[in-house]
């Protein structure tokens, strides 16, 4: 894939006034920031929204280096860092260099980790252990950890692959580790080339440039403040080294709603966004995909990720049904109030201001056989209705409360793959008449027939001749 490495203009052209947000919707969202500043005694905070394209609102409290800290402040983004990380292996696995189900060791020389599936490093499923080998990681030099078999303790195998969901930092020391075997270069260097260029995100760097927030930690009990180390990880680098600004991780959150052909497709980062770790019970708010995690607040399922380095917390929280995204920054370490901040920052605005739908307008050149498939189909007695949608994308959904809804792509061999639910990778099929005219569906199997145990031969098992009665 051919990306250009020119840095787009940073400012977006002029919104339409319906981008932009009204003065009551600002002030709720300074006074949330604010109130987080002042409640999680942070000694700075940052905070922003993008919506349709653009970053709408952002603001400062608090001080770095006497100044009120604005959108173009580095933070330290920590976890975040894992985000970035996973679009350089999807761009791999895009470029056919790697496949998501195949072990690590397939790719790379590891000590450790090398039977686990490229997919269940993404995930947080390859039961390697949560920390690396050593005195606390994020707080000593990387060259503590000199080799890439450094970053691994006597025990790094906590569980079996694939069994279970446990976050660990030394599987996306491995993915680093990864791009660099095949780039052939520092994965920074390959993610500054590929992703950070074109997506417009100069100020995400791999250590501070000025103008930058240090790392504090607040005395639990008194109002006053200890400098906290940043030091260089090493090979723990691609689990949270990054440093990052609210304009740039807004130019993100955007690319996690939307795609951008120049690093990965929107169907792509759709599938990063789908989970890949069961929810835990029935009221589940949390789950993980493939480099982002997923949340459930307020009905809403949001993707992003949170991040936190000594000194330093960072939380980037989208809803891609709204388009509404929004990040906090902060140099405070350990400060679990960050993430309610951003979940309500897109709250106030998606309750405030609902998105307005695009305005509705016919298909272009729909083709007769197309559209002679849409319309009720039945699965045996059960109702159907099969709709027609751009890029000849169907959509089956049941009549009534009772049975299976999904969607479905064009595939270039004349059949739909399905997106979603039971029959998600599922083929459907048009079957047709020696006249070309549609005799039943066949999706996966299952017959759909224009009318309720149509009669004839569609249906497996045939329909009892003295039909209805």
């Amino acid at each position: 894939m051919t990306v250009s490495c020119e840095v787009p203009k940073q400012e977006l052209p002029d919104a339409a006034p319906l981008d932009e947000l009204l003065p009551a919707t600002r002030r709720a969202l300074l006074h949330r920031l604010a109130t987080g500043q002042a409640e999680g005694r942070a000694p700075s905070m940052v905070g922003a929204v993008t919506r349709n394209g653009r970053m709408v609102w952002s603001a400062g409290r608090g001080d770095v280096a006497g100044e009120t800290p604005g959108a173009e402040t580095q933070y330290r983004i920590g976890s975040i860092t894992k985000s970035l990380v996973a679009v350089l292996v999807m761009r791999l696995r895009d470029e056919g260099l790697i496949d998501l189900d195949e072990p690590l060791g397939t790719y790379l020389d590891t000590p450790e980790g090398g039977r686990a599936t490229i997919a269940q490093l993404l995930s947080h499923t390859s039961g390697l252990a949560a920390e690396a080998r050593g005195p606390w990681w994020e707080r000593t030099d990387g060259a503590l950890r000199p080799e890439l078999a450094d970053i691994f303790g006597e025990r790094p195998q906590r569980h079996p692959a694939g069994r279970l969901h446990h976050y660990s930092n030394p599987g996306y020391a491995l993915l680093g580790a990864l791009v660099e075997r095949l780039r052939g270069e520092h994965w920074y260097e390959v993610l500054r080339r590929e992703v950070l260029l074109p997506l417009g995100m100069p100020r995400t760097t791999l250590g501070p440039e000025a103008p930058y927030a240090e790392g504090r930690a607040v005395h639990p009990w008194a109002d006053v403040l200890l400098p906290e180390p940043a030091v260089d990880t090493g090979h723990m680098a691609p689990a949270g080294q990054l440093w990052s600004t609210a304009a740039d991780l807004c130019r993100f959150a955007e690319f996690l709603l939307n795609g951008d052909d120049r690093v990965l497709k929107a169907s792509t980062v759709a599938e990063m966004r789908t989970p890949r770790t069961e929810p835990q019970g029935p009221d589940w708010t949390g789950a993980y995909g493939l480099g982002l995690q997923l949340t459930r607040h307020d009905g809403r399922v949001l993707c992003g990720h949170t991040g936190s380095m000594p000194g330093f917390v960072a939380s980037l929280w989208a809803d891609p049904a709204e388009g509404v995204a929004a990040v906090a920054l902060s140099n405070l370490t350990s400060f679990f109030g960050l993430v309610p901040v951003v979940t309500d920052l897109v709250r106030t605005v998606v309750e405030h201001e609902p998105r307005i739908p695009e305005p509705w307008r016919p298909l272009d050149g729909v083709e007769p056989a197309l559209l002679e498939l849409t319309g009720p189909w039945y699965w045996g007695a059960t109702p159907f209705v099969l709709r027609l949608d751009a890029d000849r994308a169907l959509r089956l959904g049941p009549v009534g409360n009772g049975g299976r809804a999904a969607r479905f792509r064009a595939e270039e061999d004349g059949t739909w793959r399905g997106l979603d639910g039971y029959y998600a990778g599922e083929t459907l099929r048009a079957v047709r008449r020696e006249d070309g005219t549609a005799s039943h569906l066949d999706l996966g199997t299952f017959v759909f027939t224009r009318e309720p145990y149509e009669p004839g031969g569609a249906v497996p098992g045939g329909v009892d001749t003295g039909g209805w009665r």
